[in-house]
């Protein structure tokens, strides 16, 4: 009789096990930004994707999200609207912010294939304000794809070691509409060798886009530090080659160092920091009034945390350029933006 019992047991927990865990959730980013240039359209920057609009209220992203995870599979679909689906993707899946489904490749379930739309695997930063060190996305974020389209291979053959690779449609591209475009090549590889350090090196090999189809080079490292529990700052590198013309032997080069830092006051209020330069003499990800950037950026902010899940953010942010490349021609702008930011 016990031993039917434990069998009996034994059976149910295997079927609890098989069942998927189903978790839904949602974000709001609501924001006013002001341009101190007085720029003449509605959008401040041209080369900037989030809180992107002067001098109005907006919604820079509203998300919902359905996530199914089990031990052998894993599923997202998650739609937005705002500001920052307006000015990153395609109209045909502008609602879309990711949609994937993964599958488990080994019995050690640490072997995953997932394809669709996903976040990309380059840079420190998401589109979620909240998760990150300053209210706004830095230069290298914005000078580098939010999302891809394609398959990732992901492999972690420790706690300490993760290891990526991914194909995709393009640099930031989701429907491609020429097929003879070729694939894209990603890597990844991150280390945490403890709970204070994580080292990251990601890799993008591809054509620019389907119009303009010049091999592009992609290189982003960066390292996040935690001292204690109030201070952590992250430093990254991110480096790019651009052919100079489709098949030729030259290439134009960019460069984005970063600098960021985070201090909590209390566990409601934290401050941040940010340098930041990037250097694109030739206009490959950043092409403002005809030049190429050469732009020094200094920020930092306020972050008061009314709850664990609602932040009440400010910031001030300077951007000073040799080439004018800003809105009415103008060498240097500051901007001030304010966020009210919920998760649940």
């Amino acid at each position: 009789m016990l031993k039917k019992a434990f069998l009996i047991v034994g059976v149910a927990s295997s079927l609890l096990a098989q069942v998927p865990k189903i978790d839904f959730s949602g974000y709001v980013d609501v924001f006013y930004n002001y341009d101190f240039n007085n720029p003449s359209t509605p959008k401040r920057q041209d080369f900037l994707f989030n809180h992107n609009r002067h001098n109005e209220f907006n919604v820079n992203l509203a998300l919902i999200k359905a996530s199914v995870s089990q031990s052998s599979y894993r599923a997202n679909i998650a739609f937005q609207a705002g500001t920052y689906a307006q000015d990153n993707y395609p109209e045909a899946y502008r609602n879309i912010h990711e949609a994937n489904v993964g599958l488990a490749l080994n019995t050690q379930k640490n072997l995953w294939l997932d394809a669709g739309i996903f976040s990309s695997h380059l840079g420190f930063e998401s589109a979620i304000s909240m998760d990150n060190y300053t209210l706004t996305r830095s230069l290298a974020a914005e000078s580098s794809p939010y999302y891809l389209a394609g398959a990732k291979l992901t492999y972690t053959p420790s706690s300490e070691l993760e290891m990526a690779f991914i194909l995709s449609n393009g640099w930031q591209t989701i429907e491609k509409t020429d097929p003879n475009t070729k694939l894209s090549i990603g890597t990844q590889l991150i280390y945490t060798p403890d709970k204070k350090t994580k080292l990251n090196w990601s890799t993008f090999i591809g054509e620019a886009d389907e119009l303009d189809r010049r091999l592009r080079l992609f290189n982003n490292l960066y390292g996040e530090f935690v001292l204690n529990e109030q201070l952590s700052f992250i430093a990254g590198f991110d480096l790019g080659a651009l052919e100079s013309a489709r098949g030729s032997n030259s290439y134009d080069f960019w460069y984005i160092p970063s600098l960021l830092a985070h201090y909590k006051l209390s566990h409601k209020h934290a401050i941040g920091a940010r340098l930041e330069y990037i250097y694109d003499k030739e206009g490959a990800v950043i092409n403002g009034n005809g030049y190429g950037a050469n732009t020094f950026g200094a920020s930092t902010n306020f972050d008061y945390n009314i709850e664990k899940n609602i932040a009440l953010r400010a910031e001030a942010r300077w951007f000073r350029d040799s080439n004018n490349a800003y809105k009415e021609n103008n060498s240097q702008t500051l901007f001030l933006t304010g966020s009210l930011a919920i998760k649940f």
